[in-house]
């Protein structure tokens, strides 16, 4: 499928109030992931329960991405999270989605560790439902042949996938190493899936395969626009004039928007030659520089919330 023919009806939600756009809205919005503080999360110097307040007041974002592992062992305890959305609302930020990792391989190749990979997702979808958000993100990590891989992955997502749309969640993968950075592959899994609830997670620089290979960063996003419920804009380093120096951003927020895209674009720095705070920002004055330079009057256009 041509990203350039796709509409941003590919891109709606299978849950959450659906709205269109303003001619004069701006290009796509912007929110922060919570990985571009995991240095100082991990260090205990902030707790995933201050996360809204720090992106809200710090970086002026009103939208958030979480990461399951900061709250590993919270994701039933409904107390935590109220305790968490309250203070998220109190802030006026809106909680999008949760990125799940370390729950098991949806591609294993034996039986009963795929069956548990899967149903150690079920409680995520349940906190997404109860936080408001879109989408879960999950890996599609396996062993195995492509083939094989392939195989295994499809059937575990599609369990996921059912689960979830009963919750009005969406799963989307994200190419995260491994042969979920092939995105020919990947897009591939997708189609198998064939669910309207599924969907990708393209992350801007996430294309190594393995030791000997990268795929093509530009090809690759363009692949996997047409299925994309949220965008990934990952950093790492910077040169003097605020430019990302191994993606070039303004090619790939065109590609991006060029496939009808106007949802959310997450921040995800990743860095170490800029500390966490000032690599969200950097990365955050690129964005919003692009942004500028790509505004232009449009049509009404579906958008995510």
């Amino acid at each position: 499928m041509n990203a350039q023919i796709v509409t941003a009806m590919s891109v709606a939600p299978l849950s959450g109030k659906q709205t269109f756009s303003p001619p004069d809205a701006p290009p796509f919005k912007i929110s922060l992931a919570e990985w571009s503080l995991h240095r100082t999360l991990f260090e205990g110097k902030l707790t995933h329960l201050d996360f809204p307040k720090v992106a809200k007041q710090d970086y002026g974002i009103d939208a958030i991405e979480l990461v399951n592992q900061f709250f590993m062992d919270k994701a039933k305890d409904q107390s935590y999270l109220a305790d968490f959305k309250k203070r998220a609302s109190d802030m006026g930020v809106s909680i999008l989605l949760i990125m799940c990792d370390n729950e098991g391989m949806l591609g294993d190749p034996e039986q009963a560790k795929r069956t548990q990979a899967v149903e150690n997702h079920f409680k995520w979808a349940e906190a997404a439902k109860f936080f408001g958000c879109h989408s879960i993100r999950v890996n599609a990590y396996g062993a195995g042949t492509p083939q094989e891989q392939m195989e295994q992955v499809v059937e575990s997502l599609r369990r996921i996938t059912e689960f979830c749309a009963k919750l009005g969640i969406n799963v989307l993968v994200e190419n995260h190493g491994g042969l979920s950075s092939n995105a020919e592959w990947l897009v591939s899994v997708v189609k198998k899936v064939g669910l309207p609830n599924f969907g990708t997670l393209p992350d801007l620089g996430n294309f190594k395969v393995d030791e000997q290979t990268e795929y093509d960063r530009y090809k690759g996003v363009g692949e996997m626009m047409p299925y994309a419920k949220a965008v990934s804009a990952k950093s790492l380093n910077f040169d003097e004039q605020g430019n990302e120096t191994r993606v070039d951003y303004r090619r790939m927020m065109k590609i991006v928007l060029d496939a009808g895209f106007l949802g959310y674009v997450g921040i995800e720095y990743s860095g170490d030659k800029l500390s966490e705070p000032e690599g969200i920002r950097a990365t955050k004055r690129l964005l919003e520089k692009i942004e500028r330079e790509l505004s232009q009057p449009r049509g009404r256009k579906r958008v995510m919330n």
